[in-house]
């Protein structure tokens, strides 16, 4: 187990890495984006942003999924360039004819996603549609060869250059809205440019072929599509709704929420990334059981833990690094951050039908999770706001966690150790819990009483860390 943890620690540094910035950097800077831009404008500009997400889910039609999946199938070297090619390829052609399409009718678009027109916020987003689905397979190019160091520049560089032109846009030139989303994606696409050039012209090409040799690719992925776009979509609705029956305001305090709860976002998305390669490499079925079972316990101590500091500290978090009329932000930010908790628990199982190639499995559990998000914020925007969508959210991802664990345990029997998670889960909720309806909300004497509450934590799970910590170095069995 020692290597294999320490391939996932690795990976999962060097994809976190730049996660990591883009979350101080985005901590540094949101007291001069909450200064500059008004509630609604960051509500416009957060929706289009999670939308362009959803969108470049579809485009993609489940070839970057099928591309690192299919890529350790085959060790020639001139076998994994032409599936390179024909990704990059595919992807490609299907993001520069959307995006062409889209940019037509952007006016009309802006007024169906925003309800309210502005055609030239609406191309910035197509621009970042393009940009970010192309950076994502070339992300995925630099992933399944382990190219960390080369990711990490790309990836940081990406950061780096977008806060820089995000707040010389929004702040220099008060470019509101427009120059929120123009700054995020100006910089992709640059970036993009560069990696074409420069670390993957070897294994990009446009194969005028590929559409017609896709087809195992695509009968692999194309069913991860509804899935995966219906799991974001619970990112994308919550906003919209907030929009709409709510106000742009309660939008962009919710999406002050959602760049609040940064710590729980990069683990997941270190996770995200550095996860599926490996999970799909081991071929040992008992040894990758095993190994499933570990990661997934710890992944619960680790962000249960960060979602408990969330809970217990956020007031003060959000005081710090918000101006005034964000302050409500606190409210919603601890059931948002259990909610993307609960999403990376979420992509073990994915993993789980990916490993058995049996990927349709995932789609009723999204259907689900959809039906059960958008109900609860029928039920719960209306009375609690901001707050009412966040708890929707982790509703729809306990529903979906339930179903698409029926569905997959058939595939590929994973030990979890549910007593031991149950413990985790009772300590971790418990004192946070308590800790939020018991201990003073404001002053010295709150933030010294509620650290303290965190601090006893981890001494409550001693126990489950040492035992751990003895299973993950173990040495594999023979």
């Amino acid at each position: 187990m020692q290597g294999y943890l320490k391939r996932l620690a690795t990976s999962g540094l060097a994809y976190q890495a730049s996660s990591l910035v883009a979350g101080f950097l985005a901590l540094f800077t949101l007291p001069l984006y909450t200064h500059h831009l008004t509630k609604a404008e960051l509500g416009y500009a957060e929706t289009l942003l999670t939308a362009i997400i959803l969108a470049s889910i579809v485009l993609r039609f489940g070839v970057g999924e099928a591309f690192v999946r299919f890529y350790f199938d085959d060790d020639d070297v001139a076998h994994r360039d032409r599936l390179a090619r024909r990704t990059t390829s595919f992807v490609l052609v299907t993001t520069t004819v959307a995006a062409l399409v889209a940019v037509v009718f952007a006016g009309a678009l802006s007024r169906a996603l925003l309800g309210t027109r502005d055609a030239t916020l609406m191309a910035y987003g197509v621009l970042g549609l393009w940009a970010f689905t192309n950076l994502e397979i070339a992300y995925a190019l630099l992933r399944v060869d382990e190219r960390r160091r080369t990711y990490l520049i790309a990836s940081v560089s990406n950061v780096v250059l977008t806060v820089a032109l995000t707040v010389t846009l929004v702040v220099g030139f008060d470019g509101g809205a427009r120059g929120y989303v123009l700054g995020n994606y100006a910089a992709s696409t640059m970036v993009l440019f560069g990696l074409w050039a420069f670390a993957l012209r070897q294994r990009i090409g446009l194969d005028l072929r590929a559409p017609r040799t896709l087809g195992p690719m695509l009968r692999f992925g194309a069913p991860t599509v509804p899935a995966d776009a219906a799991v974001f979509a619970l990112n994308v609705v919550d906003r919209a709704w907030l929009l709409r029956a709510d106000s742009p305001a309660a939008a962009g305090v919710y999406a002050v929420s959602v760049k609040l709860a940064t710590l729980v976002i990069v683990a997941v998305r270190g996770f995200q990334y550095a996860w599926p390669p490996l999970a799909y490499s081991i071929a040992d079925e008992d040894e990758a059981r095993h190994l499933y079972a570990l990661v997934t316990t710890a992944y619960v101590i680790v962000t249960g833990l960060v979602v408990a500091g969330l809970t217990l500290l956020g007031r003060w978090v959000v005081r710090l690094l918000t101006a005034e009329p964000f302050y409500a932000a606190h409210e919603a930010l601890p059931w948002v951050a259990l909610g993307w908790a609960l999403y990376g628990l979420f992509l073990v199982f994915v993993t789980i039908a990916g490993r058995a190639k049996v990927t349709t499995r995932t789609f009723p559990a999204a259907v689900v999770g959809l039906v059960v998000n958008i109900a609860g914020l029928a039920l719960l925007v209306g009375p609690l706001g901001p707050s009412g969508a966040g708890i929707a959210l982790c509703a729809a991802y306990l529903a979906m966690l339930v179903v698409v664990h029926v569905l997959t345990r058939r595939l590929f029997t994973v030990p979890f150790d549910w007593p031991r998670l149950a413990r985790i889960v009772a300590i971790v909720g418990g004192i946070s819990v308590a800790g939020e309806l018991l201990l003073p909300t404001s002053g010295v004497e709150g933030f010294a009483l509620r650290t303290l509450a965190l601090a006893a934590i981890p001494v409550a799970l001693a126990p489950e860390l040492l035992r751990l910590r003895r299973e993950l170095l173990a040495p594999a069995a023979p």
